[in-house]
């Protein structure tokens, strides 16, 4: 498409702006303005991109957490733990634990954000993990009778609630207990 580059550069400069923004003011005092005044991209070109500043959030949260599929090595605990290892390293390594938490209280009250967070950051991870699983199934490895969905969730939770929460670290000695949890829960029932 002839205006594609442009329309990629447009978005890839204003995603960065979005970025510096919330690393130097965080989520409460990031304004469409400022991403303007950043990005060198007038406003109703934002506009046209991303409905609110909300929406752009979401954009740059789904850029900075990614949709790097979890592994399948054939070896569930290494994938799994690969998985949570990125996720530990997204969530400490950029503004994202002083962004999720004031995201998360908008989506309570946004249904039509809700709707698209899950679809642009949630359901894309979480998908990638269920095509792990299911392998793992397939190979022996986990029951083919476990609760898919309740399994998921309890993948990264324990990562997610101490981001939300920061009550405790966010590090490799969670992801090994998240990962050891997950393993008894899915562990093939013995003949």
């Amino acid at each position: 498409m002839p205006g594609r580059a442009r329309e990629d550069r447009i978005d890839a400069a204003v995603l960065a702006a979005t970025r510096q923004v919330l690393n130097d003011n965080g989520y409460a005092k990031l304004s469409i303005g400022e991403v303007a005044t950043r990005s060198g991209i007038h406003r109703p070109a934002i506009y046209r991109r991303w409905p609110s500043k909300r929406h752009l959030v979401v954009a740059v949260v789904a850029e900075l957490l990614g949709v790097r599929p979890t592994p399948d090595t054939g070896d569930l605990r290494a994938d799994l733990t690969a998985a949570l290892r990125d996720l530990v390293a997204a969530l400490c390594d950029t503004s994202l634990d002083r962004v999720l938490p004031a995201l998360v209280a908008d989506l309570a009250n946004d249904p039509e954000l809700r709707a698209h967070f899950l679809a642009t950051v949630f359901e894309p991870r979480r998908e990638t993990t269920a095509t792990a699983l299911r392998a793992a199934m397939t190979r022996g490895e986990a029951d083919p009778g476990i609760d898919l969905d309740f399994v998921l969730d309890t993948v990264a939770a324990p990562i997610y609630f101490r981001a939300l929460f920061g009550h405790l670290p966010l590090d490799d000695a969670l992801v090994e207990s998240s990962v050891d949890a997950v393993m008894r829960l899915v562990r093939p029932l013995s003949g």
